[in-house]
């Protein structure tokens, strides 16, 4: 059994929000009786009827998408700035799992799936997110220490990371770095680079969890295979369990 609101935004209708204002309303039916009051509950065998038209059950779709650079990770932008959702099929209500910056590409999640971007998002599960960091100024060994071992800073404080240096160019003073952190604070890489006093040039995101942006071209999209959803699924089992 679930909350009357929540079964119409699963199934695809409209959001959550809208659906407690088209309840009270008395736009919703459950089994021909007009409802109108919050915190009605209906399980599977009833029959939820919204403006006139019976409730289907939506199919649960799971995209991996490139993210370009210079698009917003949102349904729809005040701004009227592309979005990535302009590059997915239409048709679905779907949304992004979490967000990546204006400026910053690679690997985001979409689906229409709420318990999945539950757990690929909340924070006592802890999935590994890998980026390549092109920074201006290069990280000295205390630098890397202090990733590696959990930086703090005056009003901050992030879990251990990985770090591992791909590229070094002196005469220009940059570097590339790969970083796989295990949170998802806003602006996390970018503000652990400039604690540190570097500023990042470019960021990519390279892998979420298990998923890669491999064969993929900015702004290129998939559909995940079950067993990649299963996969996630599971490290976020695996991931939770160890921060218990």
């Amino acid at each position: 059994m679930e909350r009357l609101q929540k079964v119409i935004a699963q199934a695809g209708i409209c959001s959550r929000r809208k659906a407690e204002e088209l309840i009270q309303a008395g736009k919703v039916k459950v089994n021909g009786a007009i409802v109108n009051t919050l915190g009605v509950k209906v399980g599977g065998g009833d029959e939820v009827v919204v403006n006139g038209r019976p409730l289907t059950k939506e199919e649960k779709v799971y995209y991996v998408i490139n993210k370009p650079k210079g698009t917003i990770c949102s349904v729809r932008d005040e701004k009227d700035r592309q979005t990535v959702l302009d590059y997915l099929p239409k048709g679905t209500r779907i949304y992004p799992v979490g967000r990546l910056d204006y400026d910053t590409s690679g690997v985001l999640l979409v689906t229409n799936d709420g318990k999945f971007t539950n757990r690929m998002i909340h924070p006592k599960y802890h999935l590994p997110k890998t980026y390549i960091v092109n920074l201006q100024g290069m990280l000295s060994g205390e630098d890397i220490f202090r990733l590696k071992s959990g930086l703090k800073t005056k009003t901050e404080k992030y879990a251990p990371a990985k770090v591992s240096i791909k590229q070094k160019d002196y005469t220009r003073d940059r570097m590339i770095v790969e970083l796989t952190i295990h949170e998802g604070k806003n602006h996390q890489v970018k503000n652990m680079m400039e604690a540190l006093g570097h500023q990042v040039r470019r960021l990519h995101r390279s892998r979420f969890g298990t998923i890669s942006d491999e064969g993929l071209r900015p702004g290129e999209y998939r559909r995940l295979k079950p067993y990649e959803i299963k996969q996630l699924t599971a490290m976020s089992d695996n991931e939770g369990d160890d921060k218990k």
